[in-house]
């Protein structure tokens, strides 16, 4: 995999969640972009048993166990301030057995869906962003494959986020900063995964216009 960059993009005035990722992959479609399958990212929410933290004082800690389509034999769990593990797919019945420590916060699961774009080097995914059946926000990744450096390729990534995004591309993302020159890996496509729900999660309590 290459340098990937994941971001939201706000629901344009007047347009429904559906209607907004429209306008999103017709300008993909206009550049030249072609689509190449579909794409789901889903995250769910462990938090510390009580029991766990009244019997040894530990304040409660919440984890993330997700999945991504491009990594179909993978399981990412990560914890807000770090780590990152990477189990294979049985980490899930690994979960249900661990719960005496870490309980499924089961309304709070979160997902995106969408479709892939390829465009020259670039592989872009805009998804839909839903908890349970309401529409919450739009995501879009946007991947430089030749590239794993994120500081040699981020000017390039910008300006190509630029020509379908406009004024929404998106800042640095905070886990450049600890790469530097370092390489880039698929952990840190879920950080960015994690922190963009957990900012969608925090934006609003209710749904957003444009249900699925």
């Amino acid at each position: 995999m290459g340098v990937t960059c994941v971001s939201q993009v706000p629901v344009a005035e007047g347009k429904s969640v559906q209607q907004t990722v429209e306008l999103l992959t017709r300008k993909l479609e206009v550049l030249g972009a072609e689509k190449q399958g579909t794409f789901c990212v889903d995250c769910e929410t462990y938090h510390t048993a009580a029991s766990t933290i009244g019997t040894q004082g530990q304040t409660g800690k919440l984890m993330y166990v997700m999945h991504n389509s491009e990594y179909p034999l993978s399981c990412f769990a990560l914890f807000e301030s770090g780590p990152c593990l990477i189990a294979d797919a049985n980490f899930d019945i690994l979960m249900v057995k661990l719960k005496g420590f870490f309980q499924n916060a089961k309304a709070n699961k979160i997902e995106t869906r969408g479709t892939r774009y390829q465009y020259c080097d670039f592989l872009v995914k805009v998804g839909t962003v839903t908890m349970g059946p309401s529409a919450r926000g739009i995501s879009v990744e946007v991947e430089y494959c030749p590239c794993v450096i994120a500081n040699d390729c981020w000017s390039l990534l910008m300006e190509f986020m630029q020509s379908f995004m406009g004024s929404h591309a998106p800042s640095l993302p905070s886990v450049f900063g600890t790469k530097h020159d370092s390489i880039y890996s698929p952990s840190d496509t879920m950080v960015q995964y994690m922190e963009l729900f957990n900012k969608i999660r925090k934006q609003q309590q209710v749904p957003v216009a444009g249900m699925r």
